[in-house]
């Protein structure tokens, strides 16, 4: 009875780990995406020069129409999909000013803002490193260590909201 238990909870936890977007390595694990590290944002050198990342590495990104300490975005399940909130207040890592982090309401849980913007991820940035929300629609911009956006184009981007 115990030697047929060991395999099964074997299968359990490794099912439950390949569930949960658990790779050894930390990036992308063929398909999904790298996990967001919410607890600090830092400064992290890219092709658009210096911009805010979370503590796994991934982008973080300003919508322009949101302006200061709002969350004003209009968004639907569809798109807080492809956009989802850097969620609750991080700390400030490499080359980030502390004073310029805070929260805003984000249909009751708070979301991050850095120098009052509020921050997102876009889901299709599947590994640290990847701008691919850069300047879509002309309204989603990554952010630079003033809280600024930073409006340097990296390349094509289709569909005005990038939904």
């Amino acid at each position: 009875m115990i030697r047929s238990t060991i395999p099964a909870a074997v299968l359990v936890v490794t099912a439950a780990l390949g569930l949960s977007g658990w790779s050894n390595g930390g990036g992308n694990s063929g398909g999904g995406s790298s996990a967001m590290d919410t607890s600090t944002v830092k400064i992290a050198d890219s092709k658009l020069g210096n911009i805010l990342v979370d503590g796994s590495g991934r982008t973080l990104y300003l919508f322009t129409m949101d302006g200061h300490n709002k969350s004003s975005m209009k968004c639907d399940a569809a798109c807080l999909k492809l956009w989802p909130p850097l969620e609750g207040k991080p700390k400030a890592g490499h080359g980030v000013d502390a004073k310029l982090i805070n929260t805003t309401d984000a249909g009751g849980k708070p979301q991050a803002t850095y120098g009052g913007h509020p921050l997102y991820y876009y889901a299709k940035d599947k590994a640290s490193g990847d701008v691919k929300g850069q300047g879509i629609g002309k309204v989603w911009y990554v952010v630079d260590a003033h809280g600024k956006a930073v409006m340097k184009a990296v390349g094509q981007n289709s569909g005005q909201y990038g939904y």
